[in-house]
């Protein structure tokens, strides 16, 4: 299969293309620039020059694929609704090339969407359509487009990792270099989910070969880590004292992401398991970060 695969450059997506590439898929690659274009070219990719601010780009590229992988999201959480926004626009713009056509379009979403109340373990058959983060807007264009015919896949990512990224728990840790201090929000049992990137590649390879029309996918190794055991093994790492922050004190410490470091997210992938086959084999959490060279990050 000729697959278009958006943030083909990106920490997914990187990996995403070993894992197309080893299982027979041939891979066009969208980046924004010369340099991008080279690194897919040396990686076996068919480099393609375009961007998320451009639709047509975007709609061109899907065009000329048997199927769309699209993870690419910009990681700028001070624009983190506007950002949310560009990405509906972009999984629009994908939909209307595949329009009247069976070709898969698997699109990325978070699985706090798939939670049925607050603090509820998330599941696949869940869709908060009413979702207060504005990431909603990406599973809300999806399953409009699944009302016009187009064969919609939805991948909800937890905290993806190795050892050099671990999703928002990556700039956790630059907050705690910062103040000196590694924290968490009181008892600091709030779970966070988390998946090794190499198992979330693979999922997403399996999901695009199911091509299962309105399927979602819970990319989740562990259902829940939590922020305290976390907050611990960054201390370690750090070699920096590890406190406990009343709800309160937390927004001076965390800043913008104190809206998310008090809550409990976990979630399952029972179902993913089951029609996926999907069986992660990566690291833990825990283990990427006990392993991750601090001085460098």
């Amino acid at each position: 299969m000729r697959v278009f695969l958006t943030g083909a450059t990106g920490f997914i997506g990187s990996a995403i293309v070993p894992e197309l590439i080893g299982a027979g898929h041939r891979v066009l690659g969208l980046t924004r620039s010369d340099e991008g274009a080279r690194k897919l070219a040396a990686a076996g990719v068919e480099p393609y020059l375009g961007t998320l601010e451009d639709p047509q780009s975007l709609r061109d590229g899907a065009a000329r694929a048997e199927g769309v992988i699209h993870c690419a999201f910009d990681h700028d959480f001070s624009n983190f609704a506007a950002n949310c926004d560009k990405d509906r626009r972009a999984i629009e713009a994908l939909g209307a090339a595949l329009i009247g056509t069976d070709r898969p379009l698997l699109i990325t979403s978070g699985v706090g969407m798939g939670a049925p109340r607050p603090g509820e373990m998330a599941r696949e058959d869940v869709f908060d359509r009413a979702h207060p983060v504005p990431r909603v807007a990406s599973e809300l264009a999806g399953a409009a487009l699944s009302e016009k015919g187009v064969n919609v896949v939805v991948v909800r990512l937890p905290q993806v990792h190795d050892t050099l990224k671990q999703g928002l728990i990556t700039p956790a840790v630059a907050i705690a270099r910062e103040k000196g201090v590694s924290a968490y929000v009181g008892e600091g049992l709030n779970r966070w989910p988390a998946a090794h990137v190499s198992d979330v590649a693979r999922l997403y390879r399996l999901a695009l070969e199911r091509r299962a029309p309105g399927a979602r996918y819970h990319a989740v190794a562990e259902e829940g880590v939590p922020l305290r055991d976390i907050a611990q093994a960054i201390g370690r790492g750090l070699k920096t004292p590890v406190v406990s922050l009343s709800r309160e004190e937390a927004p001076a410490y965390f800043g913008w992401l104190a809206m998310l470091v008090g809550r409990d997210l976990s979630a399952s992938s029972a179902q993913t398991r089951q029609q996926l086959g999907w069986r992660p084999t990566g690291p833990t959490l825990l283990a990427d970060l006990e392993a991750m060279n601090y001085a460098a990050a």
